[in-house]
């Protein structure tokens, strides 16, 4: 047993400046691509009631300016907003015009708050879909704001158990949940959409029953907001360093989900990221549960397949190859899906392939003295192919730590590497940094398994045949 601090690695943003939080950094030295992309302008569309898109408008109004943080003493947690403008933070600016609204009737969703939690799911979609293939027509849009209707139930239940997602659901129905399915309608769209809450641009607003949730202050959901919308309309907020003498590599996750039938196995899907950030979609073959350790498993042949699509797009998406691969997977590695793997390497001339496996949870926790939570950064080696990271915990930076409840450690194991554990660790730091919903710098999972599990629960809503959008802001 090993006890390894792990530094907090640094991002990039504008000129290659560097720094290890994303708000610091923006605020600091502008995006990532500012040096080549200059000052953005950013068209958006937006689709609600007419209450809802002019508070949208206002509040977005209100976000061209500096927005002060949360009173704290905590001034690197909570960080004022610079203001959306072009001479500050992101250098950018977002536009709108009355082409680019679409109104929906306030008595028509009212209605739907009568109906059954599926029927009202279902019936929400319908309406939103309907006015995003008429803006899918109209040119010079970047986003689609999508005002979530207020009494919406969240979702119909029943949910599967969100650490092993491809097991059978607890009951026979189906769950639905209307950003998952609302993502799904629009990929086959020119454009991606932003869901937004109304208690988001709404302070007086409180959401009733279980939709009650923790509020962040106005200063951070503008950080959220306008850091997502920056990406989805095509810029690069910030990136992973690279040194020069490091090899160009392809970060894929694969993970599983059941279809919304319940009737096919579990499918696997991969989401290929580079050092950018750029996120490109490739869906897997069908996969099997395994009757000896209860996780879902490839082939020789699917897994072989399911690197070579990856290499494939990368290769479409970056007019290159790279020199190494290191792809994580949340279920263990057969013997077959090895073999299978090392092929598709051997096939497009790898110079390397990692393999990582990043179960869901891991028993042990540590525990630090006094009142603080381990650090962010502790790396606990069980044994040498064992891991234990700690992606959440007391930030240095933030002189506290930043979540609710007790943190749980990011299990890894090493099935066939060249790196060491250390090196790894540094990189889930990185990667559970690359989260352009938030700027937080702690999540948990790497984005690799995050996007990964969030496309499984876009993915189940579209037919075999359907092509998927290949860019990851389709499904953030």
């Amino acid at each position: 047993m090993k006890l390894t601090f792990i530094e907090e690695p640094d991002l990039e943003f504008g000129n290659g400046s560097r720094h290890i939080d994303p708000r610091s950094g923006i605020n600091n030295y502008g995006p990532a691509d500012l040096s080549h992309a200059g000052v953005r302008t950013i068209q958006i569309g937006i689709v609600g009631t007419k209450e809802a898109i002019d508070g949208v408008k206002a509040w977005l109004d209100r976000c061209r300016e500096p927005i002060a943080p949360k009173e704290s003493p905590l001034s690197h947690l909570y960080l004022p907003f610079p203001g959306f403008h072009t001479s500050v933070g992101f250098r950018s600016t977002i536009i709108w015009n009355g082409r680019l609204e679409r109104t929906l009737d306030k008595r028509a969703l009212e209605n739907i708050a009568t109906l059954s939690p599926l029927q009202a799911v279902q019936k929400g979609v319908e309406l939103y879909e309907a006015e995003l293939r008429t803006l899918d027509e109209e040119p010079n849009c970047d986003v689609i704001i999508v005002c979530r209707p207020d009494d919406l139930p969240e979702r119909e239940e029943p949910k599967t158990n969100p650490d092993r997602p491809w097991e059978q659901p607890r009951a026979a129905s189906i769950g639905f949940d209307f950003h998952e399915l609302l993502k799904a309608r629009s990929l086959s769209g020119s454009r991606p959409i932003q869901i937004i809450r109304r208690e988001t641009w709404d302070p007086t607003y409180k959401p009733k029953g279980r939709d009650r949730r923790r509020q962040q202050d106005e200063a951070t959901k503008a950080w959220n907001l306008h850091t997502a919308l920056y990406y989805k309309a095509g810029g690069v907020p910030w990136r992973m360093t690279r040194h020069v003498r490091d090899l160009t590599t392809c970060y894929v996750g694969v993970a599983f989900y059941r279809s919304t039938d319940n009737e096919t196995l579990q499918t696997s899907v991969a989401q290929v990221f580079n050092e950018r950030g750029d996120g490109v979609i490739v869906r897997g073959a069908q996969a099997t549960q395994s009757k000896d350790d209860r996780q879902p498993h490839l082939t020789g042949d699917d897994a072989k397949d399911l690197l070579e699509q990856s290499l494939a797009r990368y290769r479409i998406e970056h007019k290159t190859a790279p020199a190494r691969v290191m792809l994580h997977k949340t279920s263990s590695f057969t013997p077959e899906e090895l073999e299978g793997f090392r092929a598709a390497a051997e096939a497009e001339r790898l110079a390397m392939l990692e393999l990582v496996w990043i179960p869901r949870e891991d028993s042990p926790r540590l525990f630090r003295q006094g009142e603080q939570t381990t650090l962010r950064g502790t790396l606990l080696s069980l044994t040498d192919t064992r891991h234990l990271l700690y992606t959440r915990g007391s930030v240095p930076f933030y002189r506290t730590y930043p979540g609710m409840y007790v943190p749980s450690a990011l299990p890894f194991r090493l099935v066939d590497v060249q790196s060491s554990a250390a090196e790894i660790a540094t990189e889930l730091l990185a990667l559970s940094k690359m989260n352009w919903n938030a700027t937080q710098l702690d999540g948990r999972v790497p984005i690799t398994l995050r996007t990964a599990d969030s496309i499984g629960r876009i993915l189940k809503h579209l037919g075999p045949n359907e092509r998927p959008a290949p860019r990851y802001a389709y499904y953030m």
